[in-house]
């Protein structure tokens, strides 16, 4: 079965807000077996705008993907992420 992935940036405007958040989130990404690929705060940008944060999780599979997004506990992260940073997030299965 193909891997599941959490791919995001984050533009935060406030970094004590965003502590928080990934106090919270860390947590949560193991408990859904997940693990941090990818965190950059600084990407090199080619095309595009400047987006901030870059991240990459990998789950097991892409319900653990769902399941770590639609999460009771992600979901009170998610709120405290959504007062200090803009994101754009995906969830896309591997190949």
């Amino acid at each position: 079965m193909a891997k599941g992935y959490v791919i995001g940036h984050m533009l935060v405007h406030d970094n004590e807000g965003y502590a928080k958040f990934i106090k919270l989130a860390g947590p949560v990404i193991s408990e859904y077996g997940g693990k941090v690929l990818v965190r950059n705060p600084n990407p090199e940008i080619r095309e595009g705008k400047d987006s901030g944060i870059a991240i990459v999780l990998e789950f097991e599979n892409i319900d653990n993907a769902r399941k770590f997004y639609e999460s009771e506990k992600y979901t009170k992260a998610r709120e405290i992420r959504m007062l200090s940073a803009e994101a754009d997030l995906i969830i896309v299965e591997g190949v």
